[in-house]
């Protein structure tokens, strides 16, 4: 068995580029959810989910770590995701990295 470390790097080597939008579509197509299932479980509507996914629209730091949590993905990818995006979205070249300190875990 292997011990080699996956983390977004070879996620996005091995998938292309990765966004929460993605993130999410790849989670609902795995579950066999629909979008208004997926929606359901997540709290919110049809059209937001579809806007997440689409990427028409950023979630905010707090909703995407409570989507993470629901799907089971790590907070600090889904905050890494989505400030990476918000830079994207002011055209900045700069690459976001999050990494978790003991003393202030995501929550």
């Amino acid at each position: 068995m292997s011990t080699k470390k996956y983390g977004v790097k070879e996620l996005e080597k091995d998938f292309g580029h990765l966004t929460f939008g993605k993130i999410l579509v790849a989670h609902r197509q795995g579950e066999g959810l629909s979008q208004v299932k997926l929606a359901k479980f997540l709290g919110i509507s049809k059209q937001s989910l579809n806007d997440l996914e689409s990427e028409r629209r950023i979630p905010s730091i707090n909703r995407a770590i409570k989507i993470a949590k629901k799907i089971s993905i790590l907070p600090e990818l889904a905050v890494e995701l989505v400030l990476q995006a918000q830079v994207n979205q002011e055209k900045l070249k700069l690459k976001v990295s999050v990494t978790t300190t003991k003393s202030n875990q995501a929550t």
